[in-house]
């Protein structure tokens, strides 16, 4: 491949990367708006992300065997399309002001996402020399996290605003225009893509020890799937309920916050405010991700990737700590910095968990993916808790057990055919 190639196939590389970061993080918007619109309390409105998340679940294997079918680049434009049918079902679930048609929605959306992951990251991580792998997923996940901080402004502008005092029927007009729109644009980029002449992965036939068995006695990988599990359960738990949380646990508790509902009456009608505000902040977090994996690419010349996610996950756990006993902005700035260490985890655990997996990768990035599914399954178990007596706030404790579990794999398990004795 030239150098040119490379680059230019490196380019609408990060085309998809921001694109699905920017229609996940949507999620962000959409949680407290369809909380509002159906009245729901905080486990049901983490629903949305188990609809999004359970599709990596029940999506990444087959998707893993779609590539090996029609290969990465037709694989690519599939899940384009998948999008584009998912966004546009948005118009019939708000005509209909049905949540379950909404999580129908949400997961054929996810769908086509999953199917872009599992193509995307072995994609890019084999798109040039092995050593460099961490950095070019980083820089990949960079520009993803540059969606994520978008999305919450076009969401807190196209869906949130100006909702208060709206009936259930012009609330749920919100997300028409802003998703048939979006549908249009991925056909679009689906029909570019189905143009572009860009180099096709090939993976080495399968060899008698290359079988589904096998791929299970990989010790790095399995455990680096449930790495996976955590660390994406934790990251979008955090964004699940910042939104929430800040509406419902801090705005309402500072003065400064007030002269934003001055003359709303009803309660609900200044949470509704107050989501909206809660929203622009949402970007700050998304943005510690982004300059995180930015300049993660270079802080990995001088650590090595296993040492980096060891250090990233201990000062979560540390952050987390002091969160708990805080309250005010400085509660609100402990749980929005987490963004920035959580940052490397992704690429950092992908490439050590596919490390030395040779024709396997395909199945062991279809497996990394499926464990994705730990952003379906944590939020309902942070909105349960939330909704006990423990309350919101110290819900957010459930989090530190993931980092744990993350700051051990960075610190022993990460390593390949491991010795127990060692």
């Amino acid at each position: 491949m030239t150098k040119q190639h490379y680059k230019t196939s490196m380019f609408y590389m990060l085309v998809l990367f921001f694109t699905w970061g920017f229609l996940t993080e949507l999620d962000g918007a959409l949680i407290p708006y369809l909380k509002g619109l159906f009245s729901l309390n905080n486990f049901q409105a983490a629903l949305v992300q188990f609809a999004f998340f359970i599709a990596f679940f029940c999506v990444s294997l087959p998707s893993s065997w779609l590539l090996n079918k029609i290969g990465y680049h037709r694989g690519i434009v599939v899940g384009l399309l998948v999008m584009a049918a998912g966004s546009w079902l948005f118009y019939p679930a708000s005509a209909l002001i049905s949540y379950p048609f909404f999580l129908g929605a949400i997961f054929v959306l996810a769908s086509g996402v999953t199917l872009l992951q599992v193509a995307a990251n072995p994609y890019v991580a084999r798109l040039g020399a092995p050593e460099k792998a961490s950095n070019r997923l980083n820089l990949a996940q960079g520009f993803n996290s540059v969606a994520k901080v978008i999305a919450p402004l076009a969401g807190s502008y196209f869906i949130l605003r100006g909702l208060a005092g709206l009936s259930p029927d012009q609330q749920a007009e919100a997300v028409q225009i802003p998703y048939i729109l979006l549908g249009t644009l991925l056909l679009t980029l689906a029909i570019i893509f189905s143009f572009l002449k860009l180099p096709e992965v090939v993976e080495v036939p399968d060899s008698d020890h290359a079988d589904t068995e096998s791929i299970w006695k990989q010790p790095h990988l399995v455990k680096g799937a449930v790495a996976i599990f955590l660390y994406v359960g934790a990251e979008v738990t955090i964004a699940s309920f910042l939104v929430i949380y800040l509406s419902e646990n801090i705005f309402p508790n500072l003065a400064e916050y007030q002269s934003y509902i001055t003359g709303i009456a009803a309660k609900d009608d200044q949470i509704a405010v107050f989501r909206e505000i809660g929203a622009r902040y949402l970007p700050f977090y998304w943005g510690g991700l982004m300059v995180g994996r930015l300049f993660g690419s270079y802080i990995l010349k001088f650590i090595s990737s296993q040492r980096l996610l060891l250090i990233s996950a201990v000062t979560c756990i540390i952050l987390m700590l002091i969160f708990n006993v805080s309250d005010g902005y400085l509660a609100m700035w402990l749980l929005i910095t987490t963004g920035l260490f959580l940052s490397i985890m992704w690429s950092n655990i992908f490439t050590l968990a596919i490390a030395d997996l040779g024709p396997m990768t395909s199945k062991g990035s279809g497996i990394l993916v499926a464990a994705i599914v730990g952003g379906a399954l944590i939020p309902p178990l942070q909105g349960l808790i939330a909704d006990s007596y423990f309350g919101l706030h110290n819900s957010f404790l459930i989090t530190i057990g993931c980092f744990a579990y993350i700051a051990w794999y960075g610190w022993k398990g990460y390593r390949p055919n491991q010795n127990p004795s060692a």
